[in-house]
């Protein structure tokens, strides 16, 4: 174990950590879902750090991105490698302070990672869902989290704060539940996906369903479509890097070689890590919830949902405070959408702040530690906290 992390641990981290489990829609009362189904029993797995204070206004709701999960930071066991995915922006004396706030992380319905989706037992058959399991939206994410919080006696929301679709789902809580949304903070985001990200998300999908071990979602007792994730993996993993960062970490730069193979192994070193992308992904995700997941986001369309097909009616039902933030190599949320919410948030008299953070990590550049945006968003929650105290 290193040094850093034992110093971490003590010092610099929420500690060891639980996750949580809250059910709901039982017995003959399912949760209606946009697409009009029902589904019952409904489980959200979620972790907490910190203590909800005595007024229980000092909630901070994290949304996960697309693969992602609850443990947001910290450790489960002492001798974990990895602390929680955003671990240097939530805990004491950080971004996210966990001394001030009370912060909770839901996984989203449709995921694997504990929360209700494909490989959760059908109460009807008794077995895994599969396909079976109906299409959910990123407005059914954000309901079963409303579940969640109001079982935590939170009321109102001292800020939601989420990256790529979780920043979807912190917009869909603004414009759903202004009422119980006090700042939002939306990351790498977007109010609707482009004809290219619908694009990439189909060719992962497509990988996935042609290969033959996926079976048409029924693959729960047999092999799993484990080269078909894998390559949705490779597709996606693409998106979220920048020209520029494969070209400084890779650039032609052979795999332990001085010359080509002159076959289809891996010859070039971004091949060799792409390649490991793909196998380490279908170790700890299912194929069929990263196909309904990817088709939430698609589906997402804040102005069709909410505003009539305008982004300034969409935001029009918001009331809280927002802070965009973007980066300046992510090709697949550029700036320019961020921009264009910006205007329409404007156009309400919303109280709005932008950020826009050079970084040539692409898309995934919020899950790096990046010290501007650590301050950015310990500024920002502070502000509004400093607000709240003196009315």
């Amino acid at each position: 174990m290193s040094e850093y992390i034992q110093h971490d641990r003590q010092g610099k981290t929420v500690g060891i950590v639980e996750k949580r489990y809250f059910s709901f829609a039982h017995d003959d009362k399912p949760m209606r879902l946009e697409s009009g189904a029902g589904l019952g029993p409904v489980t959200v797995a979620y972790e907490t750090y910190g203590k909800l204070n005595s007024k229980k206004n000092n909630a901070v709701l994290i949304l996960h991105a697309l693969t992602g999960d609850s443990h947001v930071a910290g450790y489960y066991r002492k001798e974990d490698a990895k602390p929680g995915w955003w671990d240097f922006m939530v805990g004491p004396g950080k971004g996210i302070d966990t001394d001030r706030y009370f912060v909770i992380c839901s996984n989203i319905l449709g995921s694997c990672m504990g929360s209700t989706g494909p490989l959760s037992i059908n109460p009807e058959t008794g077995e895994p869902y599969g396909v079976e399991f109906p299409f959910v939206t990123i407005g059914d994410m954000v309901a079963a989290q409303k579940k969640l919080v109001e079982h935590l006696g939170v009321k109102r929301l001292h800020s939601v704060v989420g990256g790529s679709i979780g920043g979807m789902q912190a917009m869909a809580w603004g414009v759903r539940y202004p009422e119980m949304v006090n700042s939002a903070i939306l990351l790498a985001t977007t109010t609707k996906h482009s004809a290219l990200s619908i694009a990439f998300n189909e060719v992962a999908r497509q990988s996935i369903m042609a290969d033959p071990k996926w079976n048409a979602g029924n693959y729960h007792k047999g092999k799993k479509p484990d080269i078909g994730l894998g390559l949705a993996r490779m597709i996606g993993h693409i998106t979220y890097l920048s020209d520029e960062s494969m070209r400084q970490k890779f650039g032609r730069k052979l795999q332990n070689k001085t010359d080509f193979s002159f076959n289809f192994d891996a010859d070039f070193q971004i091949e060799s890590y792409l390649r490991y992308q793909g196998k380490k992904f279908v170790e700890r995700f299912d194929a069929n919830a990263f196909l309904y997941i990817t088709k939430a986001a698609d589906y997402f369309d804040l102005e069709r949902q909410y505003g009539n097909g305008s982004a300034v009616n969409a935001f029009s039902r918001a009331r809280s405070r927002f802070l965009v933030v973007s980066f300046t190599s992510d090709w697949l949320y550029p700036t320019y959408q961020s921009k264009a919410m910006v205007k329409a948030m404007k156009k309400n008299s919303l109280n709005v702040s932008f950020c826009e953070i050079e970084a040539r990590w692409g898309h995934d550049a919020f899950l790096i530690p990046n010290e501007r945006l650590t301050a950015v968003i310990k500024g920002f929650i502070g502000h509004v906290n400093g607000q709240n105290e003196r009315q």
